[in-house]
């Protein structure tokens, strides 16, 4: 959970396309009397689409410095570059989904989607609002059931 503000990585798969994306926002628990890994993710985002179309994601927490590759993640869009490939990422298989994890992160969570909700800006603190959507793009909450867990 320490590693999560500082930046992990949400890896979805679809059609033979891959992103990933840095994420600081999720949380983990059980939820329904199993594991969940819970991530927000924008409808602006090129990975939503991906996640919306699979329903499964995957998320590398990096063990090391990965501060330059999370930059990159973080700061373009799978619309346009190959983020593996500009950040230096190696893809490795999952274990129980077909989304692969990053490489080298060193632990991975391989979650299904079994729960989703656009964020309903109405029921939502206004500081909050204000201070993380001023543009409106409201987060939908995943909630992924933990498929398998592993450390490289």
């Amino acid at each position: 959970m320490q590693a999560l503000p500082k930046g992990v990585f949400l890896t979805a798969s679809h059609g033979g396309r891959d992103n990933t994306m840095t994420i600081g926002w999720g949380s983990i628990g059980v939820i329904w009397g199993k594991p969940i890994f819970t991530v927000l993710v924008r409808p602006s985002r090129f990975t939503f689409g991906l996640l919306e179309a699979s329903g499964q994601f995957t998320v590398s927490v990096p063990l090391a410095d990965m501060s330059g590759a999370l930059a990159i993640c973080g700061s373009k869009s799978g619309r346009d570059i190959d983020k593996f490939a500009a950040a230096g990422l190696k893809k490795l298989p999952g274990i129980k989904i077909a989304t692969p994890v990053i490489g080298g992160a060193g632990l991975h969570y391989e979650c299904k989607v079994v729960f989703k909700q656009p964020m309903n800006p109405s029921l939502l603190d206004s500081a909050i609002g204000k201070a993380c959507y001023p543009s409106g793009d409201h987060h939908t909450i995943y909630y992924g059931l933990i498929q398998a867990t592993w450390l490289e």
